[in-house]
Formats: C-alpha cells, structure tokens, sequence
C-alpha cells in the first residue's frame, strides 16, 4: 500500500513516523512549502514540530505537484485547509481521510453553522469514499513509538479497512467505527472542554472541580451528538471519553495549555503566540456553540469557554456563572 500524508505539521508527521518505521506500506510526506520539505528531506526529522524524533529510512518526502500517486491519501491538516483539499482530491479514486477536528467555520454563502469534516465531504466531494482517524493521540508519543490506540471511522468498509492495514501495528492499535458523526462530534468538543479544564487547572479550583468538568462536559458531548444522529455509546469510548481524558489533563494538550494561560492573566492572543501550534479549540469553540444552540442543545461549559475566549466574562465570573446554575437531575 502507498500511503501519502499531506501536511507536515506535528500530527501527520507523526503518523507517517509510525506507518513507515513498521514496515507495512510505503509512506510520503507531503509539505506544501518547498523549502519545509527540503529541511525535513536534509535533517530526517521535523525539527520545528518533532525534534529529535529521527524518521525511518523508507519516509519519503515531497512537495508541489503533482501529488505522489497512493492508494490510501491522508489530509493532515487543521480542519480550515479540510474543505480546499477535499475539492482537490475530489476526482480521484482512491479513499482519502483526515485527521482534523473541530467544526469548520461557517462559509460566505454556505451554511449558517460549521460544518465536521464529512459534511464538507459531502458538499464539495461526495464521490469520494472517505473517513476519519481520531481517539486520543498525543503526536510526539505516537512518533516514539509509545502505546496508542486510535479510532477508524467510516460509512464505508473499505475506507475503515484501508485505515486498519495502513497504520495498525505493534505500538498503535487501530479500531473501526462506522459512527462518523459521533467520532467527529468528540474530536470537536473535547479541544473546548480542554480549555476549561486548563482554567480550571490555572485557577487551582482543584480536582473535585476538575472531575466535575470532564463529566458533565461528556455530558454535553453526548447531547449535542445524539441530536446530530451519532450513538450515544460511541462516547464512551476512545473518540469521546478517551480523547477527552487525555487532552483535558495531560501536560501535552494545547487546549489545556490555553485555559492555563488564560487563567494566569495572558490575553487569547498571547497564549495561542506562545504555544508555537494551532489549538484547535480556540477556533472551534464558537462553531460548537452556534451548532449546539441550533439545535437547541444545552452546553454551559462550552458556553463559558466561548465567553472566555471573547472577554465577555472573567474568570471568576465563568465559575460563579456555572456553579449557581439551578439544581437539575444528573444524566444527559
């Protein structure tokens, strides 16, 4: 199998690491910049992303058109370069994937909400037989090598079959999921409920208040996913309560790293500055929201976090707002 990666940021580098050290295919990383691609081709490792992290013999690298010919192509990219690449592959036939998540950010003229990455596909490319490789998944272990399990997600068998052969191997575990929407709904709401919990963290709120925001943010998760058609026992699983365990609590998360910042006194746009990488839960938040509201689906977490980020509430605000909600039953 020839597995080509496009984007050569932290993710995608990773991934084309670790399908290539084991041997099972072929592998090219794509970068967009020539110059990038040259540096990753020189130095055998992506020093701005992954320093250290030297890459297999057989990682090829490349860059410009065309595109290297593959069975299997890998969109790498935040979920804002999703839509111009799925209208460029839209003629081939092969299956294409992508590793974004979040909600897209409403187009000029398309639809009033943000889009998850299939119902772009659908609008700009709906031959194409696609899908999703999600779950929790920090990039510099998965490019060591270290113990991951990850989540293949398709309405199409091929598509979650070619994700299993393409990256299934000693040190990451690949499962197969056919609920796409609730794999993207997951991979979407968690970067916003990382947020909190890294303010939660920055403020030393402690753990009780900790455990209280990933629970009832799972909470919500489930809420704005089961109106959105997914099933409710996909988040119990590694999209949904697996990602969001790992990217509200661990040292790695650029999300948390946001809501730490931002607890600690640091404007939005000093904290994104000083992280070096897109968080993309900074730039989800409010397309959560808005979809959320839509749908008439209550998140007061993710409504916080929005009020947050836009300056609209401060920090001891946010917590009195969210404590002194009226008592309710627990559940969803």
């Amino acid at each position: 199998m020839n597995i080509t990666i496009l984007g050569a940021g932290a993710w995608g580098t990773a991934l084309a690491i670790s399908a290539a050290r084991h041997g099972a295919a072929q592998v090219t990383l794509w970068a967009r910049d020539p110059a990038q691609a040259a540096e990753l081709a020189s130095a055998r490792e992506n020093r701005r992303y992954l320093p250290g992290i030297p890459f297999p013999d057989s990682l090829l690298i490349a860059s410009g058109e065309p595109l290297p010919a593959a069975d299997l192509v890998v969109v790498g990219t935040p979920m804002a370069g999703l839509r111009g690449w799925l209208r460029a592959l839209a003629d081939r036939q092969v299956p294409v994937a992508w590793l974004c998540k979040g909600f897209e950010r409403p187009q000029a003229g398309g639809a009033a909400v943000g889009l998850m990455g299939h119902e772009i596909a659908a609008e700009v490319a709906p031959g194409l037989v696609t899908g999703v490789l999600s779950g929790p998944s920090f990039a510099q272990e998965v490019a060591r090598g270290q113990p991951t399990a990850l989540v293949a997600a398709s309405r199409h068998a091929t598509m979650r079959e070619a994700l299993v052969t393409a990256f299934h191997n000693p040190s990451l575990r690949v499962y197969a999921n056919d609920d796409v929407v609730g794999v993207e709904v997951g991979g979407a709401v968690k970067n916003v409920l990382a947020i909190a919990t890294g303010f939660c963290d920055g403020l030393d709120l402690g753990l009780n208040a900790r455990a209280a925001l990933i629970t009832r943010g799972l909470a919500e998760m489930t809420r704005l996913g089961m109106a959105l058609g997914a099933q409710a026992e996909t988040f119990m699983g590694l999209s949904g309560l697996g990602d969001l365990v790992l990217t509200a609590t661990g040292d790695l998360s650029r999300n948390r790293q946001v809501g730490r910042l931002l607890a600690q006194g640091r404007t939005l746009a000093q904290a994104v500055e000083s992280l070096g990488h897109v968080a993309e839960g900074v730039y989800s938040a409010q397309t959560v929201v808005q979809r959320a509201r839509a749908l008439g689906v209550d998140m007061p977490i993710s409504e916080a976090v929005v009020a947050l980020l836009d300056g609209a509430l401060r920090p001891e605000q946010a917590v009195a707002a969210l404590m002194g909600r009226d008592p309710k039953h627990e559940g969803l």
